[in-house]
């Protein structure tokens, strides 16, 4: 269900609430999972069998330029997040999941950055990277995917 303050908004800003972009921020907004464009096309045609593939990434790309989803590159690709408010992420290297987590100790970054270089910054995100707790080995520490054992020694990250 889109709130009434996303159509409000859609509205002040020129745009309608078309069927297939109700459907496509129904789909992304549903899911953590930070969609890929692929899986919201799939997603939609569920509802809406004679949607275009180019309708959804065309959709996509409007709601995040007008801030309703948000837009994050990773190694898949674009992927789109419904969640836009301030969040950092963190990306599972071993199933790929990435995950929402609270902004944190980046926030105070952000506000000393200005006062030390001058820069105005607008925005800031922090990425996580590591294993899940699904994915960790049991019982310890997890080398870096990068690192390789030999004779018990890492070797070269």
């Amino acid at each position: 269900m889109i709130p009434n303050k996303t159509i409000d908004a859609l509205r002040d800003r020129g745009l309608r609430l078309t069927r297939p972009r109700r459907i496509i921020l129904d789909v992304v907004r549903a899911t953590d999972a930070h969609p890929t464009a692929a899986f919201v096309y799939r997603r939609v045609r569920r509802r809406l069998p004679r949607v275009s593939l180019a309708t959804v990434y065309r959709n996509l790309q409007m709601l995040a330029a007008e801030g309703f989803l948000a837009e994050r590159a990773d190694a898949a690709g674009m992927r789109f997040d419904g969640n836009t408010g301030p969040h950092d992420h963190f990306t599972c290297l071993t199933c790929g999941r990435i995950y929402d987590v609270p902004a944190g100790a980046a926030g105070a970054a952000r506000r000393r950055l200005p006062a030390r270089t001058g820069f105005e910054v607008l925005d800031h995100r922090t990425e996580y990277y590591g294993r899940c707790g699904a994915c960790r080995p049991p019982g310890g520490r997890s080398f870096p995917t990068r690192q390789r054992r030999s004779n018990g020694k890492p070797q070269g990250l």
